[in-house]
């Protein structure tokens, strides 16, 4: 009773309180804001939510806004003090954007290491590294298309997952790709159809490649069309995965200036299974 009496008023003073909102932001869950349009429908502009921290292992505790370490990097190991389970096809992840490391971002892991990817305009196929074995016991014959002397799968998730969308608001991340710098090789796939671009020495492509290297994670925007994503900046390493998006715990709607009612207290996994409310 008396550790329990102790206990209370050491929760209950200032020091107590920033000890234990620092063990939480640190270790439990942390406070994050979606800013862009990346993974709507899933996740919107104005959605205020807890991650956890925990889902992958744990990350290396960090000071809030500051972005330093308070534990000697001797001390980690990959990025965390524990490692844990890593992320998994599907799943929705928050990390540090691998270009400055400081910033986090929010996607869906959509390959692993191993896997391979082709990206065509409007179409996502994936030769998932177990093999062909088990692409076909897994995946109905209509979404699995041959060609690179092996199967691949189209769109895997986007049937479940209503937020995936490629949305036709005057912009193409395969033209983008064209003419931006990326992290995806073009090639000619003469199964995927005609040519849609050729380069200056007049090389014809018709899509772009990637294999993930290996303890990787190749992360896309459920909004396929408006994401920047791994397909421009590269797959994401283990040391960088901070967890999981949790809780909407409060979500605004700045272009209406009004309060999402119907989000709040939603939970992500949940969420992404049901039809976009917007």
């Amino acid at each position: 009773m008396n550790f329990l009496n102790r206990l209370y008023r050491f929760s209950s003073s200032w020091t107590g309180t920033i000890i234990i909102v620092l063990f939480l932001i640190f270790f439990v869950v942390q406070s994050f804001v979606i800013p862009s349009g990346s993974m709507k429908r899933t996740l919107q502009i104005g959605d205020f939510l807890f991650a956890k921290k925990f889902s992958y292992g744990i990350p290396t505790p960090v000071l809030p806004w500051l972005n330093i370490s308070v534990v000697p990097e001797s001390f980690t190991t990959n990025g965390h003090l524990i490692e844990g389970s890593k992320p998994k096809r599907e799943d929705i992840v928050i990390f540090l954007y691998p270009k400055d490391e400081k910033t986090h971002f929010v996607k869906r892991c959509v390959a692993v290491g191993g896997d391979e990817i082709v990206f065509q305009d409007k179409h996502l196929y994936i030769h998932f590294h177990e093999g062909d074995e088990y692409i076909k016991k897994h995946y109905k014959s209509e979404k699995i298309k041959e060609f690179r002397e092996k199967l691949w799968v189209l769109n895997p998730y986007k049937e479940k997952y209503p937020g995936i969308q490629y949305k036709p608001d005057g912009n193409n991340a395969f033209f983008n790709l064209v003419h931006r710098p990326n992290d995806m090789s073009p090639i000619y796939v003469k199964e995927l159809g005609k040519i849609l671009y050729e380069s200056e020495d007049g090389t014809p492509m018709n899509a772009f490649y990637r294999k993930v290297p290996k303890d990787e994670f190749y992360m896309i925007g459920d909004n396929r069309d408006n994401s920047a994503d791994s397909r421009f900046w590269g797959p994401v390493p283990y040391r960088l995965i901070v967890g999981q998006p949790w809780l909407i715990y409060f979500s605004w709607d700045n272009d209406n200036k009004t309060i999402r009612w119907d989000r709040l207290g939603t939970f992500v996994n949940d969420l992404q299974f049901e039809k976009p409310r917007y």
